[in-house]
């Protein structure tokens, strides 16, 4: 499993949830708890709003770097949630390590 099951996943007729149960579950050692399911779904709708630092209610037992919340763009980084974020459709990712000038062709 991996950043393929998830690519997937995200392209499959399941519901958003199951989707992101299965990843978290599966695709993360150790297994991340269901209880995460939400607030991944909370840091993709900031995605979508392009709200990056809104910061989103962990669950009960759940902290990030001590607190009882995290801003969505750290959700997302550490919870490899990229297959369910728009794509840039003008720079495909071959190219994104020349545009960044990292000498990647």
């Amino acid at each position: 499993m991996g950043s393929v099951t998830a690519i997937g996943l995200a392209d499959s007729v399941l519901d958003l949830e199951t989707q992101l149960a299965y990843h978290l579950q599966g695709n993360h050692y150790p297994p991340v708890p269901l209880s995460m399911v939400q607030p991944c779904i909370d840091a993709i709708d900031a995605y979508y709003e392009e709200d990056y630092e809104r910061f989103i209610a962990m669950p009960e037992g759940v902290f990030y770097k001590g607190m009882s919340h995290a801003p969505a763009h750290a959700i997302i980084e550490q919870h490899h949630l990229d297959p369910w974020l728009p794509q840039d459709e003008y720079y495909g990712e071959e190219d994104a390590g020349y545009e960044l000038g990292l000498g990647l062709e």
